[in-house]
């Protein structure tokens, strides 16, 4: 059994908590979060005990501790926590700096601790299954990726202010994607960006709208499309040509259920957001962590592959502001 703390009681660690409390092999034994009104909603949903950050850190009755709290947090905590002697599952990023996570890399790496990073996507059961059976030769060789997402409303200002930008924030999941694809590492990216959803994204420093393409050193393609609004749901698809087919995943909707007319074909609504989206990704990653530590292996994704979605990241925003092709450094 697993003894957990989660830190951070917003939506995702609400999330993780309440299925680390079901979890059969993992015991949710703490939560953390200044704001007391939310932690008291997570202790009242899970039976946790509510206990100071500072004290969940050194614990002696915590094995791994899940970080959901914001992101210019995560580095240090996961560095004291590596310190601390605990395993850590940390959401994505690690850090906006590049600089900074290779900083906490090493704590990592020297303190000889377990570290997994939420890029819950590629625990998504269709996502997986694709995943699986490209790596069957299903198709043949990957030769073009293609990732939409995009998201049915734009987030709060403030929240947009502090993110890092669309490539860092919204984008670096399916930067991640394409590499968990491509089955080989992105050399160049280029970019191209617009604000089309609201004048005031542009004034918060940020962009609403914005493509990318990435190319192997084998001259593997993939094209990633993003957008802040999409009026009709909460669209994520991706695809894989390869020499002998291709694969898709598409959208799940509300429910299976279509009614035929002579008008047409009518199905339910796309899912509302990440949360219902993915709610079978984020119980399948925190699986994934705790049979990883049950058998004493590395988790995956790792901080190594954080850094990597970081890097394309960041050479996606300076190919969209240069508009020039940005070579990765190998």
């Amino acid at each position: 059994m697993i003894r957990m703390a989660v830190l951070g009681c917003g939506r995702i660690g609400r999330i993780h908590a309440a299925n680390l409390a079901r979890h059969p092999q993992a015991r949710l034994v703490s939560v953390s979060d200044p704001d007391t009104a939310a932690s008291a909603a997570v202790v009242a949903e899970t039976g946790a005990a509510p206990r100071p950050l500072e004290a969940a850190l050194v614990a002696d009755d915590v094995d791994a501790l899940v970080v959901a709290t914001p992101t210019d947090t995560h580095a240090d905590l996961i560095t004291r926590a590596a310190r601390a002697g605990k395993a850590v599952f940390c959401e994505k990023p690690i850090d906006l700096s590049a600089e900074r996570v290779r900083a906490c890399l090493a704590e990592v790496e020297a303190a000889g601790v377990p570290l997994m990073v939420g890029f819950n996507r590629r625990f998504d059961p269709s996502f997986a299954a694709l995943k699986r059976r490209l790596d069957a030769g299903e198709v043949g060789t990957p030769e073009l990726v293609t990732i939409l997402s995009r998201d049915p409303a734009p987030p709060p200002l403030d929240y947009l202010r502090r993110s890092g930008g669309l490539f860092r924030d919204m984008m670096i999941h399916d930067l991640d994607m394409a590499r968990f694809l491509l089955g080989e590492e992105p050399v160049e990216v280029q970019a191209a960006a617009s604000v089309l959803v609201d004048p005031a994204i542009a004034e918060a420093g940020d962009v609403d709208t914005a493509v990318v393409t990435l190319r192997t050193e084998s001259g593997r393609l993939c094209q990633i499309s993003n957008s802040r609004r999409a009026g009709y749901g909460y669209d994520q698809r991706i695809e894989v040509q390869g020499a002998k087919g291709l694969l898709q995943a598409g959208n799940p909707h509300r429910t299976t259920v279509t009614a035929a007319t002579a008008e047409g074909f009518l199905s339910d609504p796309l899912q509302d957001f990440f949360l219902e989206r993915y709610a079978e990704a984020y119980r399948a990653e925190l699986q994934a962590f705790v049979d990883a530590l049950v058998a004493g292996l590395p988790p995956s994704p790792s901080g190594e592959d954080g850094l990597k979605a970081l890097l394309l990241a960041d050479a996606a925003t300076e190919a969209c502001s240069s508009r020039e092709t940005v070579r990765l450094a190998s």
